[in-house]
């Protein structure tokens, strides 16, 4: 029998290896312009439908910004917030690299509350989200990234 995760980051891997090179991420800060591989891409960034964190629900869906500042730099807000209040997703930086399928965020996810209220995680780093399986979203990545549960964070197109 296979393993799917094992299957699952191999197909990661070699997206990634597919895709153009990003510029150097070791300091994290903001060096200019979005690189755009893809213009249908960009496009359906610009016009998504939102974002959403499995703990939080996939039903109502949280807000996801993306503003194009005057140097062509692409910016992303999102938001997601629990009906009951209890359980929040949030994403501030920018788009670094928008490519066929893929883009790179430069910035700081932090998830609180979700699944258990006394969760926090949050991480300021470069991540990387795909559309696998012609799925209808752009899925973060890096699955795993604090204490080991896995975080499905999407962004709709």
């Amino acid at each position: 029998m296979r393993n799917p995760a094992k299957l699952l980051a191999i197909a990661a891997l070699a997206l990634a290896a597919a895709a153009p090179a990003a510029a150097d991420s070791s300091e994290y800060e903001q060096s200019g312009s979005t690189a755009i591989y893809d213009a249908d891409g960009a496009r359906m960034l610009r016009e998504n439908d939102g974002v959403t964190l499995q703990w939080i629900g996939w039903d109502r869906r949280g807000t996801a910004n993306v503003i194009v500042e005057q140097d062509d730099t692409y910016t992303l807000t999102a938001r997601q917030q629990a009906d009951n209040g209890q359980g929040s997703l949030a994403m501030d930086g920018y788009i670094s690299e928008i490519g066929p399928g893929y883009f790179t965020f430069q910035g700081t996810i932090t998830i609180e509350g979700a699944p258990d209220r006394e969760r926090y995680c949050s991480e300021n780093k470069l991540w990387h989200f795909a559309v696998t399986q012609n799925r209808q979203y752009w899925r973060l990545r890096e699955f795993e990234w604090c204490d080991d549960l896995t975080d499905y964070i999407d962004i709709y197109m």
